[in-house]
């Protein structure tokens, strides 16, 4: 049962430090079904949000975090582009959204100092997310969160990888609904249907 999503793009960016980013999208009803944190009680977004772009490195698994750099300041950021970034990088999970920046720039923005500052590192992100809709690229191949509807690996990848031009890595986790014993592999059984939980670029 797919009933979430949350994207990696990794656009190359080399520097010192990294040699890329992964831009995260996520799909709110998911973040919340999976988190042991209290969700806001409205209904979940229905839209995929960013998570965070996180300078990475291709020869080492852990990436790059809490570097030494400048601290957030909330002044740095444009009226309009904090506008942006409340529809874009909303706090899903707890609804402080300056404390979600915050906790994002100083865990992954500042290891990315040496190509982006504060106010391009959100601005990036923001403009990222408008251009590589995932929402809508899903949407226009009938791809969209259902109670009962299922798709295959394939069925994901392809329209997003269309649309990209990049062939993505999908990562999935067990759906929390089904009992624990289901979804144990069993001898000539058909596979589990699991949550979509990662995308990779």
């Amino acid at each position: 049962l797919v009933l979430g999503f949350a994207f990696f793009l990794c656009f190359i960016m080399s520097t010192g430090s990294y040699n890329y980013f992964q831009f995260v999208q996520q799909w709110p009803p998911a973040t919340c079904i999976r988190s042991t944190r209290p969700c806001l009680k409205h209904r979940p977004l229905q839209i995929f949000t960013i998570h965070g772009l996180w300078p990475s490195n291709y020869s080492k698994p852990t990436m790059p975090s809490n570097c030494v750099g400048s601290e957030f300041k909330m002044d740095n950021l444009s009226p309009k582009l904090r506008s942006k970034l409340k529809i874009s990088w909303p706090d899903v999970e707890r609804g402080n959204d300056t404390e979600f920046w915050e906790g994002e720039w100083t865990k992954h923005g500042t290891c990315s100092g040496q190509t982006l500052n504060q106010f391009q590192y959100f601005q990036r992100s923001d403009s990222m997310w408008r251009s590589h809709n995932i929402t809508e690229i899903l949407k226009n191949a009938s791809i969209v969160p259902h109670p009962t509807q299922t798709w295959s690996y394939s069925d994901i990848v392809s329209p997003i990888k269309t649309a990209t031009k990049r062939t993505p890595l999908l990562r999935c986790k067990p759906d929390p609904v089904l009992p624990k014993k289901s979804q144990r592999a069993q001898p000539n059984s058909l596979p589990q249907s699991q949550l979509l939980h990662e995308v990779v670029f």
